[in-house]
């Protein structure tokens, strides 16, 4: 793979990230150990597939022109070992001590020399399950990318429905070709309407900020650095049922369990719920299908979590009626469109306006809350099913919560990443996430699924 410059996104992301707030993103995914498998082996197998992904050899390095940009460049000094390790876990219940650990290892961050990422594979002395922690940097890969990522790592998928092997895996990084007269006319027709919506989305982003930051103690809490992690499965029926009898999607139903959730943790907590309610970043993929690999595609949608609702069905239509209007006015637009403003910027300020932008994030939202969309077939590794993967944000500065969901096996699977310090009662709040789901689909009348 030839040098190739960081997307202003990417730059930003790159440029955005402190020893406290590291930019990566991650996953925890555990697996039966059906057949069993030698550690070693496992490692070995995830060392091999690791190296041959094209991007997963690039480095990030300074340039000169244009001024203060990146580009992603081939590691002479590529080691696969350097990056992918075991760590053998201390007894007792696999998944207690496997989320205790993801915690722990995304506090740190990701070598800046090196290809930025690293797998590490999650094992008990006495066999039983195992789990492969993810960590990629956020300016590597967005969460569609790192699904395709994770598709060369993966044993090769099946089709929905057959036994037999999908065949090569796709190639993450097509052959570079350059554009023709049309093409760069309609590159520099975008690059124009790109920056009017830039200005559309900068406006927007003045009138939403919040000078006055008074909220609840533990989402305005300052940072210690520290991570914690907690993990939720969700019945994803239940979650389709309630969408059929209530309307919406089923992001909407799942927005609307986190904002039931906080409601529920901060009265536990004995805090006074806020006079406004927790703004919510909603991150949208712009990608297109079958579009070109490179690059964070992203937008996002703000949402008022309403989580000083009591009714939990107000509440869904609350989320449902607010999307709907994030939904018509498109991603593109809008003070959550603030990725937009990265494309259009040069080099040079994302390089030295990083720290102000990265402050301004708790001006803006309380919380990220990210759906990664994976694979509808089984997935494996060396043979073994993967039995659940939960994803992982990275927290923005002033941020002391972020919260990822993605569907898999009947489940959504939901990953808290926090501030260890600001929420020591990280599980309560999981708990939480899981009672409301049932309250809620309590509520709910059964509609039959379409035939």
């Amino acid at each position: 793979m030839s040098t190739e410059l960081l997307a202003p996104l990417d730059l930003a992301f790159w440029h955005l990230e402190t020893d406290t707030h590291p930019m990566h993103l991650g996953a925890l995914a555990v697996f039966s150990p059906v057949p069993p498998v030698a550690p070693r082996d496992l490692l070995e197998l995830l060392g091999a597939r690791a190296a041959a992904v094209p991007r997963l050899r690039m480095r990030v390095r300074d340039v000169l022109l244009p001024v203060g940009g990146a580009a992603w460049v081939a590691d002479k000094d590529f080691d696969v070992h350097r990056h992918v390790k075991r760590v053998v876990l201390d007894g007792g219940d696999f998944m207690t001590e496997a989320t205790r650990l993801a915690g722990e290892l995304m506090e740190q961050p990701l070598g800046r020399g090196r290809p930025p990422w690293q797998m590490y594979l999650l094992d008990s002395p006495g066999g039983g399950p195992f789990a492969v922690l993810v960590k990629l940097h956020h300016a590597l890969a967005d969460g569609m990318r790192a699904v395709a990522i994770g598709a060369g790592i993966f044993d090769q998928i099946a089709p929905a429905g057959t036994g037999r092997a999908a065949g090569r895996r796709v190639s993450l990084s097509p052959r570079p070709r350059l554009p023709g007269p049309s093409e760069v006319a309609g590159m520099a027709l975008d690059r124009i309407g790109g920056v009017g919506r830039a200005l559309g989305v900068g406006a927007s982003v003045v009138r939403a900020s919040r000078l006055d930051l008074r909220g609840t103690t533990a989402l305005t809490a300052h940072s210690s650095g520290t991570r914690r992690m907690a993990t939720v499965d969700l019945d994803a029926g239940t979650v389709q049922r309630i969408r059929r009898a209530e309307g919406g999607t089923g992001n909407d139903v799942l927005l609307a369990v986190v904002a039931g959730a906080l409601r529920r943790w901060l009265l536990e907590r004995g805090e006074r719920l806020p006079g406004a309610d927790p703004r919510a970043l909603v991150p949208v993929s712009r990608r297109r299908p079958g579009g070109a690999a490179g690059g964070n595609r992203l937008s996002a949608y703000l949402l008022a979590l309403p989580v000083g609702e009591p009714d939990a069905r107000e509440r869904l239509r609350l989320v449902r009626t607010a999307m709907d209007r994030n939904k018509a006015a498109g991603p593109m637009r809008g003070a959550g469109a603030v990725a937009v403003l990265a494309d259009q910027l040069p080099a040079l300020a994302h390089r030295f306006g990083a720290p102000l932008a990265g402050n301004a994030a708790r001006m803006l939202f309380d919380v990220l809350v990210t759906s990664v969309p994976l694979p509808r077939s089984a997935l494996s590794l060396g043979g073994c099913p993967l039995r659940a993967v939960y994803p992982m944000a990275p927290l923005a500065r002033g941020q002391s919560l972020a919260i990822a969901l993605s569907p898999y096996g009947g489940q959504v699977q939901v990953g808290l990443v926090a501030d260890g310090e600001a929420l020591p009662d990280l599980g309560r709040l999981a708990a939480a996430v899981h009672d409301e789901l049932c309250a809620l689909g309590a509520l709910v009348p059964s509609v039959p699924a379409p035939a």
